[in-house]
């Protein structure tokens, strides 16, 4: 979940100056229409310690009309507090129709904290979280826009921040013994807080995920996030004429990704592609055999831009298994059929029994990639469909399902290559259509769609491992090599 969160995205001083009196203008906008339209607006600011919490609320306060706003922080609950029911002090602080409020950490500061010290257990935490959907569900149904950041930082970022704050006599006070403490347990937290985040994500309040370590990025990517919030909730107010969906995505996720920071320069040379594909087919021989042997059955889904090699991974795949033991899906658009029911129910019906293996050329993210930037899906439903793809997939891993997922990725110059050369290949001609040409003009939304699929579905169940795969000998042995080391982890 955290991995687009972990690269450093840096905006230049002179890009900060050029994007905030802009960003100023749009927020003071917004703000004066919901405020206009009686929509009470709640922003959380969570994350871990030293990510820019505090900074970034400043900053919006600075940047909103503060007449109309207030800010919300909770401490352990006082005697009053603790005398009534739990959420009591939260129903306390919410905004007015019109208003907007900010929350440092609000009502998951305490059950973040509570987990970690091993206050409450998961089945304790679990119930919380429940209740905190329950009431996100019941301020969103009266019509409240939530907005949700959760400030992240690699380890070695929240290292070297803290380290700076201590070197200076100024600043050294900021560091408190409890963030020491949590600095040392960075992996636990981190891990608790992705359990939070997933099971707090829903349709009426997704979590953003922003890397926290350069100001002026953390600021700007914020300050974006709400403005587009904002004029898609406006877009269901009667007369509003806003930017398109599609066009305000893309701009949020400028910077850098987590595509645009691969290596696509990777690759194998011819002798050495086939030595390790030898061996790696080997080694799928005898464990997909050993998996049928323990019942565990195995789900492999491939995702990737068009031509990007996911049929020839799949044959290599296939290669080393028995015939008799696989099924390969190809998925293309739904069925009448296959219309009438919720869209996983065609996942479901072929999913493989004990001990089998299929493997999907495309699969069930069509609902958050082509039906998204296609608008075949309404905005609510691929918003709904990360938490419902999440729980999907959480329950085939329960049952014991080895499910491993791939995005396959080239970039745009080896994919006009690659199409290049279909047209003019008579055996591969079929291969390429006027749809793909299509897709091809909309790179830009699919890929802002891709970043954000991988950032809300790459759970600790069911990551996402992304292929560089500009090389098609490295990509292959790359996928191969996955498969085993899933395989000999899963088996006993």
């Amino acid at each position: 979940m955290f991995e687009v969160a972990e690269l450093k995205n840096k905006v230049s001083k002179a890009e900060y100056d050029a994007e905030v009196s802009v960003i100023r203008e749009q927020l003071l906008d917004v703000q004066q229409k919901l405020e206009s339209a009686g929509v009470p607006v709640l922003i959380m600011i969570a994350g871990l310690d030293s990510a820019g919490k505090g900074d970034l609320i400043g900053k919006l306060n600075e940047w909103f009309d503060p007449r109309f706003m207030s800010t919300h922080a909770f401490g352990y609950p006082s005697d009053e507090e603790k005398e009534r029911p739990h959420h009591w002090r939260y129903w306390m602080s919410l905004p007015p129709r019109g208003r907007i409020a900010i929350y440092a950490m609000g009502w998951y500061g305490q059950v973040l904290s509570d987990r970690l010290n091993d206050r409450i257990g998961t089945g304790k935490l679990e119930k919380e979280l429940a209740h905190i959907n329950k009431l996100e569900k019941e301020l969103t149904d009266d019509g409240a826009l939530i907005i949700k950041f959760w400030l992240h930082l690699s380890k070695k970022q929240q290292k070297k921040i803290v380290a700076k704050l201590e070197e200076n006599p100024e600043t050294r006070w900021r560091v408190t013994e409890t963030e020491k403490r949590h600095l040392k347990l960075y992996d636990p937290f981190v891990e608790i807080c992705e359990q939070v985040l997933r099971h707090t994500s829903t349709p009426e309040a997704p979590w953003i995920i922003i890397n926290g370590y350069d100001a002026g990025y953390r600021r700007l990517t914020a300050a974006q996030h709400i403005i587009q919030r904002c004029m898609l909730r406006m877009e269901t107010l009667p007369g509003s004429v806003l930017v398109s969906v599609g066009e305000s995505i893309a701009h949020v996720q400028s910077g850098v990704s987590l595509l645009s920071s691969l290596d696509m320069t990777k690759k194998l040379e011819k002798a050495d592609y086939q030595e390790k594909l030898a061996r790696c087919q080997g080694h799928i021989s005898q464990l997909s055999h050993k998996a049928r042997q323990q019942k565990r059955s195995t789900l492999l889904l491939f995702e990737g831009w068009d031509a990007a090699g996911k049929g020839g991974v799949i044959r290599r795949i296939t290669h080393a298994m028995d015939a008799r033991n696989y099924r390969v899906i190809p998925v293309a658009a739904p069925t009448d059929e296959e219309k009438a029911h919720h869209y996983l129910w065609r996942f479901w019906r072929h999913l493989p029994r004990d001990g089998k293996v299929t493997l999907y050329d495309r699969s069930w993210y069509g609902r958050v990639l082509v039906e998204r930037v296609e608008k075949f899906a309404s905005t609510a439903e691929w918003m709904r469909a990360y938490s419902e793809i999440n729980d999907f997939e959480e329950e085939l891993t329960e049952h014991g399902i080895i499910l491993l997922k791939f995005w396959m990725h080239i970039d745009k110059d080896e994919q006009l290559r690659r199409f290049k050369q279909r047209e003019d290949t008579i055996y591969k001609r079929y291969k390429i259509t006027a749809d793909d040409y299509r897709n091809r003009d909309k790179w830009d939304f699919y890929e802002s769609a891709v970043n954000e699929m991988i950032t809300r579905t790459s759970t600790e169940y069911a990551p996402w491992h992304v292929i560089e795969a500009n090389d098609k000998y490295y990509a292959r042995v790359k996928v191969l090599s996955e498969l085993c080391k899933a395989y000999e982890k899963a088996l006993d």
